[in-house]
Parts: structure tokens; sequence; C-alpha cells
């Protein structure tokens, strides 16, 4: 089968919502070529580091690649993304140069181009993301192992936002607490509260492929009597109060439903939002603040933003 390589032009803060939509549009993943990963500092106290290859990188902006089945149909699909990558500027998203390319590629070639940019990798304390074709033997007793396969949806796990929220969601979750994990993507932090102790989890998303792709994460991981996966738009499927809810969305969608996230966590419980660019940040604070929310702590790596905040 043939497929191809469709890749995108931009810059760190359309990463998102182009992963989004080359994910709506039937894309299985998303490979992510930031330039400035070449020159950034690492710390190396969650784990490896791995060296770069500065050829697999643009000299400047992000490079969003995804691979499309090549049917009779690929080239109006194509149109149809380039126009909403474009209609992202209408949204105040700079999208840089925002140039969609393609080229052919053999199914083969494919699984390879996946494979090479997926290594375990530890995230926080306990947790380590570990791609399903890789051998990895725990290194520590508690530590926290999520297989996941990049194959089946745009979240990794390895994106500064998630691992914001997979280290605030060790800090909060507690044995037997209830979880909403709001726009789940991969399910990858509905998965994490799992094997924190969490007695029920409530995944959902919009988006039904998402909600497939979460519901095999969920299987793979074998937390499936605590996960359960949902279609649904923000809170609407949500019947109770939970413990601890957390939105790796985008600050726009954030800030729409905050009354909404405010009736949903329990008195005492905690609210863990990123997908916030830097310069959202005092935004979607001043939002949560006026929605009723007492900000705890602000988490901040690269340019994005993590908030817990807390209903008293």
């Amino acid at each position: 089968m043939k497929w191809m390589e469709l890749s995108v032009m931009t810059t760190n803060e359309a990463v998102e919502p182009i992963s989004n939509i080359l994910h709506e549009a039937g894309a299985s993943g998303v490979v992510i070529e930031d330039s400035l990963e070449l020159d950034k500092e690492r710390e190396d106290q969650f784990g490896e580091l791995y060296e770069l290859n500065p050829l697999d990188f643009p000299t400047s902006g992000v490079r969003v690649k995804a691979y499309l089945a090549a049917t009779s149909f690929i080239y109006e699909t194509v149109e149809e993304i380039k126009l909403a990558i474009e209609n992202l500027r209408n949204f105040d998203i700079a999208i840089g140069e925002g140039t969609v390319t393609l080229h052919e590629v053999d199914e083969e070639d494919w699984a390879t181009a996946w494979k090479q940019y997926y290594h375990p990798v530890k995230i926080s304390n306990r947790f380590t993301i570990v791609p399903t074709w890789e051998d990895y033997t725990p290194v520590q007793t508690d530590e926290l192992i999520i297989e996941l396969d990049p194959g089946m949806a745009f979240g990794t796990g390895t994106h500064p936002t998630t691992v914001m929220c997979l280290q605030a969601l060790e800090k909060h979750v507690k044995s037997g607490d209830s979880v909403i994990d709001v726009g789940t993507g991969s399910g990858v932090l509905a998965i994490g509260a799992a094997l924190l102790g969490a007695a029920h989890v409530h995944a959902l998303d919009l988006d039904e492929v998402a909600v497939t792709a979460a519901t095999d994460n969920v299987a793979l991981n074998k937390v499936q009597d605590t996960v359960r996966t949902v279609h649904g738009n923000l809170l609407d499927s949500v019947e109770a109060p939970a413990d601890v809810v957390v939105a790796n969305i985008l600050a726009d969608i954030i800030l729409s439903f905050t009354s909404d996230a405010f009736q949903m966590v329990k008195p005492g419980g905690v609210y863990i939002t990123s997908g916030i660019i830097g310069a959202r940040k005092d935004d979607v604070r001043r939002g949560l603040e006026a929605a009723g929310f007492v900000i705890e702590e602000v988490m901040m790596m690269e340019d994005w933003v993590a908030i817990i905040s807390r209903k008293n």
C-alpha cells in the first residue's frame, strides 16, 4: 500500500491545532520536528538523552509530518487541510509559512519512519512512556510504565503539555479518586491516572477516531476496568463531579467552559489545565479565578504552561 507523507512548515504555537487538523483528516499520527530541539539544554534527571541528527530537523520553525493513505481522494483531502490550516489565522494563531508539501512513501518506509522517532523516555519521578515495540526494564520499584503506539493517535505522551499534566497528576491523584480527562486524545492522561490508583476515570473526546485510539491504548495498558472512554463534547457526557479534572486542550477552549469545569470539580478537588501557550497564561489564569478556582501552581516547560487550581 502507498502512503503520502504530508509536511507542514509552521510555528511552535500552531503545532497543536495543525496536529488536530491532520488527525481529523485521517492521519494515523504526526511527527514534530522542531528546529529549537537541536540547541535545547536538557536535564537528565528523568532518563536517557538521545543524540539528535541535524538532518532530521528544519533550519528554522517547526515541521509537522503526517501520513495519509494514497487514495483517489488524497489531493482533495490535502486541499481541505490547506484551507483549514490557513483558517487558523482567523483565530489569531500564527502559522508562519504554513506551506504544505507531499511525497509518496511505501508502507514499509512509513512504519520505519514512525519507529525511528520514539524510544522509552522517563518523564517524571514515576512515569515512563514506552513504545510498544521497545523492550524496557523498569529501573525503580515504583516506576509506572505507559505503553503507547504512536501510530494510533497524535498524542505520544512526550509533548511538554502532556508531560506537565502527567507530573501534575502524579502529585495530586490519590488512591480511590475519581478523574475526568477532557479531550483525552490518545488516552495517555487517563491511563496515567488509572496507574496512580484512581478508582474511576471518565475519558472523553469529541473526535471519534481519538476515542477509538484511546480505547485501544487503555486496553493495551490493562486499565479498561478503571477507564471509560466516551465520545462527547467537553463535559456534556459527565454526570457527576470528580476529585481531579484534567484538560490538556487549547487556551480558548479552556476559557469557554471554566464555569462548567468548576461545577464538575468536587469541593477541595483539583483542576489541571494545559495546552496553553505562554502568551495566554495570564488570560487562562484570570478566567480560572473568575470561575472560582484558586491557583496553586503554574508550571512551565519550553513555551508551554500548565495551571493547577483548586476548588476550595
